[in-house]
């Protein structure tokens, strides 16, 4: 098996006696309710390895692992990760961690022309990026790395046995009709399948074929390994199911050592009872497939390949987020259509791009916990995941001025050489973080809606005969403006006060309504920053809109939003010059921000707005207030 360097800060799943005693916790649904009554009722307690052709406990678990449940993460690696795996692995790692347990890393790479390397990298950084971990006890000759890391492909030699065995008991056969003759013959939801002219075919002949199939003399498509189950049950998954198939193709873990790939139906169940999976947690969409799962797993517990207790499959809801698709597919048409920049595209709703984006690995993990897990199909509104970001960076990110739309402003009345310090905390929350010098300057550069030349009622920011403070330095009064050629204010005068700098006995007494934030035009570092938005600008993208046609069918791509990414130069205080990518701070005033983890470099930052300080979208307009 691989071994993978850590890239971050895991949370260990190696029990201790914190996490074993986190199974007296409140059950919160229903899969704690299982686990715990599993757990009080000793299911799992004395499970060993007691079958071949198998690999062995020691293996696969450690004969002394203390863990008392065992759960997976099983990604197939033709793809990279979305929001809804991220729900999936915070539930999985959690669970195990909470109960005293482990969680498997499981690659189900059963499909070779679909998955490849780059795909298997990608998976595990976010994993660990997302702070989980999958090492447990080590067993000789591997790694901490390797243990509870998998690879479906190392199990081909065991699944390929399992199916003779199949064979041999009569439950199993080779049909060699062609696709379309096997799915007309599969009948309907209300009409029942027809027999295979060939389910009558002996085990013997079967047998042969199929070991014929391994050594690649048959075209693909020519045969196929078919469970012989029951043709007319009113579960479509039960009528023999395909379980092996012919593909000539090379596998990025095997390479060509294989031409007969076992169906992911067959190849799941099979892979959790090798790693003594306890409780096997998928969302609702393979609730029909629970039972030929438990068929399976009964078969070959009944020939002595697989022990008891069997794992158990238990279906819970899907994520589903308003203002993103979740679908591969989907995805997919946005990467190659380039509707999006590539897979780490801040927009695209990928863990990369998440993580390139500025959204906290502890943002998903408090998500997850919002969210909940439950039986039932429900849209969450994007918002709530916003929230989840904002609630973490809040506490975590420190603060820096930024101006986004500049307007220049001059103090008539201080030295044009002149320059001192004022000073700001990194962060209100937090005094010990103590406080950094913003350098200050006869011209600075403040925000452009902070001035009006005609103000409207209620302003309260800077307008002509108006006072203002210039946030942690002097309070100033307008004194005038300049326009240019086309009649736009081109830059601000004013006076300041000399008696009224922040943090001095003087400031007290000046009593104005309007905070401005400013920055050095001397010193201000320039730079560029990306201001993304939701990538669709309605909930549910390609949905039936009111007065649609009946039949019609919309488009996901029509309502993407045009308004998704602004790219502008701001200043920037020059603390943020030399910043390191995916270091992330409010942007007082603006919102959360990171720097780029691609495009940025010391002394050029390029920022990605993360979210913004507040919930402030408006459906209606598909765009931010």
């Amino acid at each position: 098996m691989r071994s993978f360097s850590n890239q971050g800060p895991p949370v260990s799943q190696k029990p201790t006696s914190e996490t074993a005693n986190a199974a007296a916790v409140a059950s919160t649904n229903f899969v704690r309710n299982i686990i715990e009554a599993d757990l009080a009722a000793g299911k799992h307690a004395a499970r060993q390895w007691s079958g071949a052709p198998g690999p062995s406990a020691q293996q696969l678990t450690g004969e002394l692992d203390p863990a008392k449940i065992r759960t997976r993460f099983p990604p197939e690696p033709n793809g990279y990760l979305h929001f809804g795996h991220a729900k999936s692995i915070c539930l999985n790692f959690g669970l195990a961690q909470d109960y005293g347990g482990r969680c498997h890393l499981r690659f189900d790479d059963t499909n070779p022309e679909k998955e490849e390397q780059e795909y298997v990298d990608s998976i595990v950084d976010s994993v660990r990026w997302l702070g989980y971990s999958w090492e447990g006890a080590i067993s000789e000759g591997q790694s901490e790395q390797e243990c509870n890391l998998y690879f479906a492909s190392n199990y081909f030699t065991w699944m390929v046995e399992f199916a003779e065995y199949l064979i041999s008991s009569g439950h199993a056969y080779v049909d060699s009709q062609s696709a379309d003759e096997m799915r007309a013959s599969r009948g309907t939801l209300t009409e029942a399948g027809a027999d295979s002219p060939f389910r009558q075919r002996s085990a013997d002949e079967s047998m042969d074929l199929f070991k014929r199939m391994q050594q690649g003399e048959f075209a693909d498509g020519t045969h196929i390994l078919r469970a012989r189950i029951d043709m007319a049950s009113a579960n479509i998954n039960l009528r023999d199911p395909a379980i092996y198939r012919i593909r000539h193709a090379s596998h990025h873990n095997t390479g060509d050592r294989w031409c007969v790939y076992p169906m992911y139906t067959y190849a799941h169940p099979i892979e959790d009872a090798l790693e003594n999976i306890t409780h096997s947690i998928c969302t609702l969409e393979f609730a029909d497939q629970r039972p030929f799962y438990d068929w399976l797993l009964e078969r070959l517990a009944e020939g002595g390949l697989l022990q008891r207790p069997l794992p158990q499959q238990i279906e819970f809801s899907r994520l589903n987020l308003s203002y993103i698709v979740l679908s591969k597919r989907k995805l997919i048409q946005l990467v190659e259509e380039k509707h999006v920049t590539g897979w780490d595209d801040p927009r695209l709703p990928t863990l990369v791009g998440a993580r390139r984006r500025g959204y906290p690995a502890a943002g998903f993990r408090l998500f997850a916990e919002r969210v909940g897990v439950s039986k039932s199909d429900s849209l969450i509104d994007y918002s709530l995941l916003e929230d989840c970001m904002r609630e973490v960076l809040n506490e975590a990110a420190e603060r820096r001025v930024a101006v986004l739309d500049p307007l220049k402003l001059i103090i008539d009345n201080y030295p044009a050489d002149g320059r001192e310090d004022c000073f700001a905390p990194n962060h209100p929350l937090k005094p010990a973080a103590g406080k950094r010098a913003l350098p200050f300057g006869r011209e600075l550069w403040i925000e452009r809606e902070d001035f009006m030349a005609q103000p409207s009622k209620g302003y309260h920011r800077l307008s002509p005969g108006i006072m203002a403070r210039l946030r942690y330095a002097y309070v100033i009064r307008c004194t005038g403006f300049d326009c240019d050629e086309d009649g736009a204010v081109s830059a601000v005068h004013c006076q300041y006060l000399p008696d009224s700098k922040s943090g001095t006995a003087g400031a007290d007494s000046y009593k104005v309504k309007g905070n401005l934030h400013w920055i050095s035009l001397r010193d201000a570092c320039p730079a560029e920053v990306r201001l993304y938005d939701r990538l669709f600008a309605l909930p549910t993208p390609g949905a039936r809109r009111e007065g649609d046609a009946e039949g019609v069918e919309r488009d996901f791509r029509d309502d993407l939003n045009p308004d998704s990414v602004r790219v502008i130069k701001a200043w920037l205080e020059p603390s943020l010059k030399n910043v390191q990518a995916e270091e992330c701070f409010q942007f007082e005033r603006h919102g959360y921000f990171v720097a780029d983890r691609v495009d940025s470099q010391a002394g050029t930052p390029v920022f990605n707005r993360t979210v913004t300080l507040r919930d402030s979208w408006s459906a209606k307009g598909g765009a931010r207030k």
